[in-house]
C-alpha cells in the first residue's frame, strides 16, 4: 500500500544525542532551516564526497600496484583498507556527534578527508595505506552522522532527502570515475596527481559547510537532557536492527568489490583500461537513477520487500553477466548492476531512516549499522582479490558474490517489514 510521508510531531532534539537543544542552538537551526537551500548546498557537497575518494582509486589500481610492485592481494589493500575504517571510523562518530555535535564533526571529516587523499600520495607504500585509513575514517562520520542529521532536520522528507544525498553520493563517483584515467594523462601518466586533483572537492565542501557550523554553535555544556516517553532501547539488542545492518552490510560488500575490481575484471578479460574506466564510470552514472528513484519508492510503501527482491536480484543477474560474458555484455551488465546497486544503497540508507522512529534511534542505528556493515564490507574485495589470485580467475569471486545477494534477499526481506526499531 502506497502512503506518503508524514511529519513527525517530535521535540526538537538533537539526532546526536538525546538532548533538547539550548536556545541558542535552537535559534541557530532555525535560522539555518529558514535557509533550506543553503543546508542543501552544504548536504548535497558533503555527499559527493562520500565516494568519490574510493572511486578514484580503482581505475589506477595497476599503475598503483605496478609502482610499488605490489601483488594482487596488496593491491586489493588499497580500496579494503579505507572500507575497513569505514567501519573502525563508524564506531567513534556517535560519540563525536555527541561530544562536538554533527556540524563540527561534519566539517572536521571533510577536512580529514581531504588530508587523507594528499597523503597517499607521498612516494611510500605506507603513506599510500595511512592516507586510506584517514580517508575511510573521514568518510565513516559524514556516512554515519548524515542520516540522523536528515531525520532532524528533515522529519518530513525524510525518504525524498535521503534520496538526494544518495544520488549526490553516486554522482560523485560517477564524476571521478570517469575523469581518473584522463587526469592521470593530462598531468603527464601522473596517477599521484590524478588522486590528488580530488582533495579540491573535498575543500570545497567544507568551505560549504563551515557557515553551518557557526550558525549552529553554542550547543556544547548548554543542552538540557530531554525526556523521553519511554526508556530508550538499545539498538544492539533488536532483531530488526540486526536484519537492517546485515542488509547494508551485505550492498556494501557487493557494491565494494565492484570498487576495487569492475576495471581490473574488463581489462584481465582484454578490454582497454581507458574503455574499462569509461565503462565503470557508466556504472556509476547509472547507479545515480537507483539511487534518486528507489528511496522515493520506498517512502511511500508500508513495507519495502518488493524493493529488496528488486535490487538484489538486478545485481545478480549483473554479476552472473560479469561471469558468462564481461567484454561482449559490458555496457549491459554495467547499466543492470548500476540500478542494483545504486536503487541498494539507497534503500539501505532509507530502511535506516524508516525503520528509525525518532532522530536519536536513526543516529544509533545508522552508527550500528556502518559500523557492522562496512567491518564486513571491508571483506569484500580483499577476498575477491586473494581468491582470485589463487584460482587464476574471476569466475569462483564472482560466484562467492552471488552467495552474498541470496543472503541480503533474506536478510533483506525481513528489514523491508512495517516495523520500528
Amino acid at each position: 500500500m502506497s502512503r506518503p510521508e508524514a511529519p513527525l510531531s517530535l521535540p526538537l532534539v538533537d539526532a546526536e544525542a538525546d538532548v533538547r537543544p539550548s536556545p541558542r542552538r535552537a535559534a541557530g537551526r532555525r535560522a539555518l532551516l529558514a535557509h533550506p537551500a543553503w543546508l542543501m548546498v552544504g548536504i548535497v557537497l558533503a555527499s559527493l564526497n562520500m565516494r568519490a575518494a574510493l572511486a578514484s582509486v580503482s581505475p589506477l589500481v595497476s599503475d598503483i600496484a605496478a609502482a610499488f610492485g605490489l601483488s594482487s592481494a596488496a593491491s586489493s589493500l588499497v580500496t579494503s583498507v579505507p572500507v575497513l575504517f569505514l567501519g573502525v571510523g563508524a564506531l567513534v562518530a556517535p560519540w563525536l556527534g555527541r561530544r562536538f555535535g554533527a556540524e563540527p564533526v561534519l566539517l572536521a571529516a571533510l577536512l580529514l578527508l581531504g588530508a587523507g587523499i594528499l597523503l597517499r600520495v607521498l612516494p611510500s607504500v605506507y603513506a599510500l595505506y595511512g592516507g586510506g585509513v584517514l580517508v575511510g575514517t573521514a568518510i565513516a562520520l559524514l556516512n554515519v552522522l548524515m542520516p540522523g542529521l536528515i531525520k532532524r532536520d528533515f522529519p518530513d522528507r525524510a525518504a525524498s532527502m535521503t534520496s538526494v544525498y544518495t544520488g549526490a553520493m553516486i554522482a560523485g563517483a560517477t564524476v571521478v570515475a570517469a575523469a581518473s584515467v584522463p587526469l592521470e594523462q593530462a598531468f603527464g601518466d601522473s596517477w599521484q596527481a590524478s588522486l590528488a586533483f580530488w582533495s579540491l572537492l573535498a575543500a570545497v565542501a567544507a568551505v560549504a559547510w563551515l557557515p553551518q557550523v557557526l550558525i549552529a554553535r553554542g550547543r556544547t555544556g548548554h543542552a538540557v537532557r530531554a525526556a523521553p516517553a519511554t526508556p530508550a532501547r538499545s539498538v544492539w539488542r533488536s532483531a530488526l536492527a540486526w536484519q537492517v545492518t546485515l542488509f547494508m552490510g551485505l550492498q556494501s560488500l557487493w557494491s565494494y568489490v565492484l570498487i576495487a575490481w569492475m576495471p581490473t575484471i574488463f581489462t584481465d578479460h582484454g578490454m582497454s583500461r581507458s574503455t574499462a574506466g569509461v565503462v565503470f564510470a557508466f556504472n556509476n552514472l547509472i547507479q545515480v537513477a537507483g539511487a534518486f528513484v528507489v528511496p522515493l519508492l520506498a517512502g511511500r510503501m508500508r513495507s519495502q520487500r518488493p524493493l529488496v527482491a528488486l535490487v538484489t536480484t538486478l545485481v545478480a543477474a549483473g554479476y552472473t553477466g560479469l561471469m558468462v560474458a564481461p567484454v561482449e555484455g559490458a555496457w549491459l551488465w554495467s547499466a543492470v548492476l548500476g540500478v542494483g546497486q545504486g536503487g541498494a544503497v539507497g534503500l539501505a540508507l532509507t530502511l535506516i531512516v524508516l525503520r528509525s522512529g525518532d532522530a536519536v534511534t536513526a543516529s544509533r542505528l545508522s552508527g550500528m549499522a556502518q559500523t557492522v556493515g562496512y567491518l564486513l564490507a571491508a571483506a569484500g574485495p580483499l577476498t575477491a582479490g586473494a581468491v582470485h589470485q589463487a584460482t587464476g580467475s574471476w569466475t569462483v569471486p564472482i560466484a562467492l558474490v552471488l552467495g552474498v545477494c541470496a543472503t541480503a534477499l533474506g536478510v533483506g526481506l525481513l528489514a523491508a517489514r512495517d516495523r520500528k526499531v
